[in-house]
């Protein structure tokens, strides 16, 4: 239903409130002294939003309790840590507390409060509005609203306002979703946070140092309804929607810790083309593996859609008939249908050929265990340097498939390309972007794959 403008917006604090002490009753407190309103009046009408701040509440309510450590308290209200900030001065640590708010410290204050002492949020904001509204109606004959209210700081924005945190009577989210604008537009995507507007102007009356730590707000009537409503806790983004549920560096630290498990074999592209850009962080990537005695040994060939790519590719697919018929003795149908494996070689967007150079850092040996050994911890770090660069691309939203096949013909490719034969092929990577999803991954348990050490 859509809400009628204001015609008029009055705010007043209420005089006289002390320091409360757990067990107050803070009905009597707020109605003892009678308000006065900017235009002259007096008293409570229908229609008024009392604004409370929560510490007041939580004292009321018990939720004092002595802390050597505020960071031992904070802990113990946090739901999941999403964000910590070091400076000289601290650690803030923005955490989600149990009612799935999402603030610096957990609401824990240590203001305003005895020495080794903390303030903690209400355990159930939304029921404190209720239980609060309940008492003031009956105390003052008048329909009214509550909103209970808290400082938070904003992403991407200096300062910090008052948000609601708990809230009854009032409708807290104004949904314009369908309504028509001035020019005939229909509405999408617009939701108005009316309790937290609220809350935040009357934090401009009610202070911060020295104010009072409750306002009346008139003029917002049309907002205040015969039920209890949802309460703030339907302004809560739900976590799955959240564009983003983490900060900077514990999303840098969430995609570090998964990154090897996301990447997955592709093998269907669409024609969308790959940015230079993208293979050139992924090849970045790739020259930072691991390798022997501090060399450099890997090297990459970028094939898109260079006539080399498909003489290379002919070459190949030859040496696969041949081995196929000359040394396994397969025949007929069977050889096309092993060779259509590596078609995806010739319809990927871009293929990636990855080499070891031996020549580059390679020690030499008289024996033939030790010098295949060398060999063999050069392939690791190619090994390695291929799956850095596969999670980089993956990483990038860009899907890729090892494809083995210049490793069985090593000297056709080195022919073909005209390298020299220290360049010992890694496979090819075949690299575009997904057609579809790769399907799940099968579970698998770490102890699955760990081997045990001998009893004895």
């Amino acid at each position: 239903m859509s809400m009628p403008p204001n015609a008029a917006l009055q705010m007043t604090t209420v005089s006289g409130i002390g320091s409360i002490t757990p067990g107050e009753d803070l009905v009597a407190i707020i109605t003892a002294t009678e308000i006065t309103w900017p235009d002259g009046t007096a008293g409570f009408a229908d229609g008024d939003v009392v604004v409370v701040t929560s510490k007041i509440i939580s004292k009321a309510e018990g939720r004092i309790i002595a802390a050597h450590s505020r960071e031992a308290a904070i802990d113990a209200e946090t739901v999941r840590i999403v964000a910590t900030k070091s400076t000289p001065q601290a650690i803030t640590k923005i955490v989600q507390t149990q009612h799935g708010l999402v603030m610096a410290a957990a609401g824990v204050d240590a203001s305003n409060v005895e020495a080794g002492h903390v303030v903690l949020l209400p355990i159930d904001p939304d029921a404190s509005a209720r239980e609060l509204l309940t008492q003031l109606q009956v105390a003052t004959g008048k329909h009214l609203a509550v909103i209970i209210t808290d400082t938070m700081g904003r992403p991407w924005r200096l300062g910090v306002t008052d948000v609601a945190i708990g809230a009854a009577g009032i409708t807290v989210l104004d949904d314009h979703t369908g309504r028509i604008d001035g020019f005939g537009r229909t509405l999408e995507m617009t939701v108005i946070a009316i309790a937290d507007e609220i809350a935040a102007a009357a934090d401009l009356v009610k202070g911060k140092i020295d104010g009072s730590p409750v306002a009346v707000v008139r003029g917002m009537g049309h907002y205040v309804g015969a039920e209890f409503g949802p309460g703030a806790s339907a302004i809560v983004r739900p976590l799955a929607d959240d564009l983003f549920p983490l900060g900077t560096a514990e999303a840098v630290q969430h995609g570090r810790a998964t990154a090897g498990g996301y990447r997955r074999t592709v093998r269907n592209f669409t024609d969308r083309p790959v940015d230079d850009e993208v293979i050139e962080r992924a090849i970045a990537s790739a020259i930072t593996a691991p390798a022997p005695h501090h060399s450099t040994p890997w090297r990459f060939l970028v094939l898109r859609d260079e006539p080399i790519r498909k003489s290379l590719l002919t070459a190949m697919g030859d040496r696969w008939v041949l081995d196929l018929q000359n040394t396994d003795g397969v025949v007929g149908d069977s050889i096309q249908r092993r060779v259509a494996r590596g078609d995806i070689l010739h319809t990927a967007p871009v293929i990636i050929l990855a080499f070891i150079d031996l020549a580059s850092g390679s020690h030499q040996y008289a024996d033939k265990a030790r010098t295949a050994a060398e060999r063999d911890m050069f392939m690791v770090a190619g090994g390695a340097a291929v799956q850095n660069l596969m999670i980089t691309l993956a990483a990038e939203e860009v899907g890729s498939a090892w494809i083995s096949s210049t490793m069985f013909c090593a000297d056709v490719v080195n022919s073909v390309l005209q390298l020299p034969p220290s360049y010992q092929p890694l496979g090819a990577l075949a690299v575009g972007h997904a057609a579809m999803q790769p399907s799940q991954r099968d579970e698998r348990t770490v102890e699955a794959f760990m081997i045990s050490p001998p009893a004895n």
